[in-house]
């Protein structure tokens, strides 16, 4: 008698799974079906209203004085000099490919003027990334919306550098280096130089 309960149970659980198995196969797609009619087949639920995937996220690797530094201060410098000297007539570099002086690389001449007015414009862009800090430690005021002004004017400053490079007239560059003079020295007055009665530099980047 307890062999026949135990035989019964086993083929109620067979019976089962067999049921499961079946009830699987019916409700899966067939292979090369067409997607349900209105448009692709649905992502899994938690994809679903998920969008695309993100942009990566800006990164901060330097301070402002870094970023002053290294692509600001030279940059300018290559449109300053040509305020003075006819970009065409400055002699390459022994090696064009290799040269510190963008003015005597390989892309030297008003292509490099060009090329800092663009480097300028697009450094705007990095002082207005969350995040930065000044050299002291204080937060980039980038909330500030002189701030978001002067980054506007220096942005606009960059652009007319680019176009003045682009139009090979030493006239419009000496223009624009005022341009660009008074974009830099709006933001400076302001935020950098500080007397010692105003703190010295432990106070730059702050009102």
């Amino acid at each position: 008698m307890r062999i026949r309960t135990v035989t019964f149970a086993l083929l109620v659980c067979i019976g089962v799974v067999v049921l499961c198995v079946e009830i699987a196969v019916a409700q899966a797609p067939a292979r090369g079906t067409a997607p349900p009619a209105g448009g692709a087949a649905q992502a899994p639920a938690a994809a679903r209203g998920r969008g695309a995937a993100p942009a990566a996220q800006a990164q901060v690797h330097g301070d402002l004085q870094q970023v002053m530094r290294g692509i600001l201060f030279p940059n300018s410098n290559v449109v300053f000099s040509a305020q003075t000297v006819d970009p065409t007539t400055v002699k390459k570099a022994p090696d064009p490919t290799a040269a510190t002086d963008p003015l005597a690389s390989i892309y030297g001449g008003w292509e490099a003027i060009e090329n800092s007015g663009i480097a300028m414009a697009e450094a705007a862009n990095l002082l207005m990334i969350p995040g930065r800090v000044c050299s002291n430690g204080k937060p980039v005021p980038m909330r500030n919306a002189d701030w978001q002004m002067f980054v506007k004017g220096l942005r606009d400053a960059g652009m007319a550098t680019y176009k003045a490079g682009q139009s090979k007239n030493m006239d419009a560059v000496v223009e624009v280096t005022d341009t660009l003079s008074t974009a830099c020295m709006n933001c400076h007055d302001v935020y950098r130089e500080k007397t010692p009665a105003q703190g010295g530099a432990a106070a730059r980047c702050t009102k």
